[in-house]
């Protein structure tokens, strides 16, 4: 009870600020919720500051509610479906992961980037914008601001590819399984690429929403990739130490990720109902904003301008990788 009462004043001043961020997305779908929610939790946090007693509950929604937010987004998600529009799809998308991964890896050495950051913004090019960025960051245990950074990063991209690729696509004469396959693999966040896919057209909109899907389920390998890497780090600096405190990886292991897996595999088998996927649908970009909103209420704005631009520039060089990767696969494949 003690530990309760510890957290329902952050959680209030959380859930307040999430119900007006969901109203604002509502209006403005183009920005959305979770975009209000980070922004509008940094400059509340940068200006008057959070009251002392809404500290625990604030870091509760950004590390817990965080992790269980992916897992009730697994109860949406149908492997059939990401299987089939795989197979067709996977050319492009192993390419463009590919493209992101190796542009994020080369160009962060080069412009000298903050390891954490340039691994969330470059998972959150290479996946799922957001939501990529949500699963990664307790595994590689990103601070508050980095995690605001990249999504800050990741939102700009987005609102340009929503505004920018309906037109490059009509000017070059995609297809709508073309520029489908184009948004899908190449616009990070779920909603912008609905936007640019349905302002392309109805056709463009459905294909470019199940490859998004597919697109998604790569948080799987790459997280639990990533919890390995990071596991035999730690390994090593507490050998260098001589710590002889015995490391146990499983401290660190996504375990939510799993769920996610197993919550996917259950609406794969059609264990709920439409009702349950309607609620948890809501929970889920609910949740997301609650999350997104505590981490803004987190994140100094000090911190993130010493940062500077090099961050925004290393997002628009792996961005500018993915996009183009994605249109060459497409049209060699036509070529052949």
């Amino acid at each position: 009870m003690t530990t309760l009462r510890k957290l329902v004043p952050g959680l209030l001043l959380v859930i307040v600020i999430s119900i007006i961020s969901a109203q604002l997305g509502s209006i403005l779908p183009l920005v959305g919720g979770p975009v209000f929610g980070l922004l509008i939790g940094i400059l509340l946090n940068n200006s008057v500051g959070k009251p002392k007693n809404t500290l625990s509950g604030v870091q509760f929604s950004s590390k817990k509610v965080l992790q269980w937010s992916i897992i009730v987004i697994g109860c949406n998600m149908s492997l059939a479906s990401v299987w089939s529009t795989g197979v067709q799809s996977l050319a492009v998308l192993l390419s463009s992961l590919l493209a992101a991964f190796l542009a994020a890896y080369f160009f962060g050495k080069l412009l000298k980037i903050p390891t954490r950051l340039k691994i969330l913004i470059g998972v959150g090019t290479a996946i799922c914008g957001g939501s990529a960025i949500a699963a990664t960051s307790p595994i590689i245990e990103a601070e508050e601001t980095e995690i605001a950074y990249s999504i800050s990063t990741i939102f700009m991209f987005n609102i340009a590819a929503v505004l920018l690729f309906p037109w490059i696509g009509h000017f070059i004469g995609l297809s709508d399984t073309g520029f489908g396959l184009w948004a899908g693999t190449a616009i990070n966040d779920t909603s912008s690429v609905v936007a640019a896919g349905y302002m392309y057209s109805n056709a463009a909109g459905d294909y470019a929403t199940i490859v998004k899907l597919v697109r998604t389920t790569f948080i799987i390998p790459i997280t639990f990739c990533l919890a390995m890497i990071f596991a035999r780090k730690k390994r090593q600096q507490q050998q260098m130490d001589g710590s002889t405190e015995t490391y146990n990886p499983l401290k660190v292991f996504p375990w939510f990720i799993v769920w996610f897996l197993v919550a996917s595999l259950l609406n794969t088998i059609g264990l709920f109902g439409e009702e349950f996927l309607t609620f948890t649908g809501h929970a889920s970009k609910f949740m997301i904003i609650m999350a997104l909103t505590a981490i803004g209420l987190s994140a100094n704005f000090r911190s993130m301008l010493k940062t500077g631009v090099r961050p925004i520039l290393f997002g628009l060089i792996v961005w500018f990788s993915v996009a183009a990767v994605s249109l060459s696969v497409q049209w060699i494949s036509a070529q052949l």
